[in-house]
């Protein structure tokens, strides 16, 4: 085929410019520290924008119960077509009525305008804005207990990934030990002094850990699909860890620290006394039904009635009072309401004090063992990694078999995974444990 004027050949370039910009879309690569990791997670955090939303609910509800403090201001009016009504005035000057059938009344129109503002309402409108702000700032709290949430599973989602990379860097490791040890005992197979089954064992043990690889390069792509969602990265990004932020864990209080300081900082603690409070405030709001309400009240009338009325600047003011006599029967079952609602609220914070000094004696336990690990795959490391060269001398001496040799390969493997992981699972044990304290936001600012 021929292209004239060099169209094909710009048709071609274009074509391959494209496939390259697929490419490098499908292969971008993320630096991500996991400070970084933090702050995308609570940028495009779901739960967090619920929370923003939940929040804003709470501002205008506070506002509304402001609210019930200005006046009340209502107007209406009316045109009405009427029949042709009798009318009769009767007045006190001759004692008898006088018949006025010479007055037709066709239509009517009248407007009122009334204006109430409230002077005492038994304090509900008070303690309804009292109670209106305390659940403002439990929703306020309720946020950043759930933004403290979201950097731990930040935290827990980033080691994953880690350790997933770290397991596919070993495996890949001892890939090539293994694939080298192939062609060693391939050759020695050759020249008759290795047995065909002991070759055969060998390779075995290498599809097994090429098998191994692709597992592990599995899951460290699921991993990173994960961290992907979470941070709100392109789902195919590839991202690229600072293993400089999986730091060492530092030292940590004792149990009883923890536990005062949880007291003091925790804000799932926190919000739960702001809504016992507003509970307290219903009460009271309940009670102040038993009172009556006082207002401040003020109108215009105008009416026209054609060829009979005409009222203009009928204006009245007063003071209006306002009872309902059933409130001394019905409000009692309110206020057994709100004084449950109380109770209900006081049992979840007994309850909430007992869950964290669980959660604070648990995290302190997984944190000491995790160190404890540390320190005991550190030697088997090095225990393993002895064995496996003894083990290696034997064999090469004809004094152990394949498959203890292989078993020693493998243990060296597991140990140098198994160290791996510890260093991961001692962080996430150690911000697992200042989460349960509440001092995981202060400590990642």
């Amino acid at each position: 085929m021929k292209y004239k004027n060099g169209t094909g050949l710009l048709l071609i370039g274009l074509l391959l410019l494209g496939c390259r910009t697929l490419l490098a879309q499908d292969s971008t690569v993320v630096n991500l520290t996991l400070r970084q990791a933090i702050d995308l997670s609570v940028k495009n955090s779901k739960q967090l924008k619920n929370n923003r939303a939940k929040i804003d609910e709470a501002t205008a509800a506070v506002r509304e119960a402001k609210d019930r403090r200005l006046p009340d201001f209502k107007i209406s009016g009316s045109y009405l077509r009427l029949n042709n009504p009798n009318v009769n005035f009767k007045t006190s000057s001759g004692g008898a009525g006088t018949d006025s059938n010479n007055v037709k009344v066709s239509s009517a129109l009248y407007g009122i305008a009334n204006i109430s503002y409230p002077l005492y309402s038994g304090m509900r409108v008070q303690y309804g804005i009292e109670s209106a702000k305390y659940l403002e700032q439990a929703a306020m709290l309720d946020a950043d207990n759930n933004k403290e949430a979201i950097i731990f599973n930040t935290i827990g989602a980033y080691v994953n990934l880690y350790k997933a990379k770290a397991a596919v860097d070993l495996v890949k490791e001892n890939v090539e030990q293994s694939r080298q040890r192939d062609k060693e005992f391939s050759s020695l197979e050759k020249n008759g002094i290795l047995a065909r089954n002991d070759l055969l064992r060998v390779q075995l043990q290498t599809s097994n850990v090429e098998l191994s690889l692709a597992d592990a390069e599995s899951n460290a792509r699921l991993a990173n699909i994960n961290m992907n969602i979470m941070l709100g990265l392109p789902e195919k990004a590839s991202i690229v860890l600072d293993s400089s932020s999986i730091e060492a864990p530092g030292d940590v209080a004792a149990v009883a620290d923890l536990e005062k300081q949880a007291l003091e900082n925790r804000k799932d603690i926190k919000a739960l006394s702001l809504r016992q409070k507003s509970a307290a405030t219903g009460i009271k709001i309940a009670r102040g039904e038993f009172y009556p309400g006082i207002a401040l009240t003020g109108g215009y009338a105008a009416a026209d009635i054609p060829g009979l009325l005409t009222i203009t600047n009928a204006v009245n003011v007063g003071i209006g009072v306002q009872y309902s006599l059933s409130s001394l029967w019905k409000t009692k079952a309110k206020i057994q309401q709100a004084k449950a609602r109380e109770q209900q609220l006081l049992a979840d914070q007994e309850d909430l004090d007992d869950r964290i000094r669980y959660q604070i004696n648990e995290a302190y336990e997984n944190y000491l063992l995790s160190r404890k690990k540390i320190e005991v795959y550190e030697k088997a490391i090095t225990q393993a990694t002895e064995n496996y060269k003894i083990t290696r001398n034997k064999y090469n001496n004809s004094l152990v078999t394949t498959t203890e040799l292989l078993d020693a390969d493998v243990a060296q493997l597991q140990a140098k995974l198994n160290h791996a992981f510890a260093q991961a699972d001692a962080m996430v044990a150690y911000n697992k444990l200042l989460q349960s304290a509440g001092l995981l936001q202060s400590a990642k600012k």
